[in-house]
């Protein structure tokens, strides 16, 4: 059988050709520790580390003295979440804020604090009603629940499966003007795609991956900003005090080399990758809803809000095929990657929590897809795709009926 077409880039994208070369020397020739800066190996190891932070923390406008490398975002969002709240744990100042249609690596750890006595508040999403705001927290429920008692307000910039782009510069205003309670966002499926600033967006906390923008697997960062009182976390794991004590453990130097490089490219090229990612995504949907009249789009429409801020992210798909189970639909469309919901909850087959709280009822859930579109891409492969996809589903509904 050929090779699929992969459209599924929001669980993880191909590695560039050009970060495999960047990581390379890092496997064999300069193989060194970066903490044994005692002989050349080290130091150099040292060096492209720090090299390395210097451009991830440029790429998202923050201090390189703010960045500390992880294995990934699950494990930033959980050094963010738990971290902080280690470190409060006596405080009266102990609830956290979030959102129903947050990743797993959000929601489990709020859900473990809980379990320990931390106030934690899910706040809905706007429904379909809401229109262009269908999916993105309400503006005006955040303000309701901010209190003195409020430590952290925890929204993804970007969902995962929908691809919903959240007003993260409009929720940090609320927060300043209604409890001074920290910000952290998970920006893991925006970095590369949008234009990231973290002084613009006014957040505290940010965690983010390099596999989902054409880097390695195993490498991902969390940003802390530098302010007065400082944000003190307590760290997850001990051991040789790497990245200031918060993240023990010898530094990935090839995947940081590699991070670096991903991201590079990502800011570099952006303006022409978001281009041809619309035409992509374009061209998917319109042959998609030709052959298929009745599917609908999960989430927004995409398009701009009224302050110019892109409504999803333009690689996203969520389509709804009615009268069609999307576990059956991937069966027979062999030759497809996709995916029926967030590859970090692929094992636990309940409907996806991020298009209930869309408000879709369970059959609606069950009968959606997500499709994600990369740079890699070719634009016949939409056409080859919709074309299988309406032949699979025009079967299952003939055999169905």
């Amino acid at each position: 059988m050929p090779r699929p077409i992969y459209l599924d880039n929001h669980a993880t994208t191909q590695v560039d050709p050009r970060v495999v070369a960047a990581m390379e020397p890092y496997w064999t020739e300069q193989f060194g520790n970066a903490g044994s800066t005692s002989h050349a190996w080290g130091t150099a190891a040292r060096d492209a580390v720090e090299s390395a932070r210097e451009t991830i923390a440029r790429a998202i406008g923050a201090d390189p003295s703010e960045l500390i490398f992880t294995s990934g975002a699950t494990e930033s969002n959980n050094l963010a979440l738990r971290g902080l709240a280690e470190r409060h744990a006596a405080s009266s100042r102990r609830q956290f804020i979030s959102v129903a249609t947050e990743h797993r690596a959000v929601l489990d750890p709020l859900q473990r604090l809980a379990g320990r006595d931390f106030p934690v508040t899910l706040l809905p999403v706007e429904p379909r009603s809401a229109g262009a705001h269908w999916g993105r927290v309400s503006l005006t429920q955040l303000p309701t629940q901010l209190t003195a008692d409020t430590l952290l307000v925890s929204v993804m910039l970007a969902n995962n499966e929908t691809g919903v782009i959240q007003p993260l510069a409009q929720i940090a205003s609320l927060c300043r003007a209604n409890s001074d309670a920290l910000l952290h966002t998970d920006a893991t499926q925006a970095i590369g795609k949008l234009a990231l600033d973290v002084r613009q967006l006014d957040v505290d906390l940010l965690s983010f991956s390099a596999h989902k923008l054409h880097g390695p697997k195993g490498i991902g960062a969390l940003y802390i900003r530098r302010k007065s009182p400082p944000i003190r976390l307590q760290p997850l794991i001990d051991g040789g005090g790497q990245e200031k004590g918060l993240r023990s453990g010898t530094l990935p130097v090839p995947l940081i080399v590699g991070f670096a490089r991903a991201i590079e490219l990502a800011q570099q090229e952006r303006s022409a990758t978001q281009q041809r990612l619309d035409e992509l995504r374009q061209r998917l949907w319109q042959q998609i809803q030709s052959a298929l009249p009745d599917c609908s789009l999960n989430g927004p429409a995409h398009g701009l809000d009224e302050t110019g801020q892109p409504l999803r992210l333009v690689n996203n798909l969520n389509i709804q095929f009615p009268g069609v189970e999307g576990a059956s639909l991937m069966l027979h469309t062999p030759e497809l990657a996709m995916s029926s919901g967030s590859a970090c909850t692929s094992a636990h087959p309940t409907p996806s929590h991020v298009l209930r709280a869309l408000g879709l009822d369970d059959d609606a859930v069950r009968s959606s897809l997500r499709l994600g579109l990369s740079q890699f891409n070719a634009m016949e492969e939409m056409d080859e795709a919709a074309s299988r996809i309406a032949a699979a589903v025009a079967h299952l509904r003939a055999f169905k009926s």
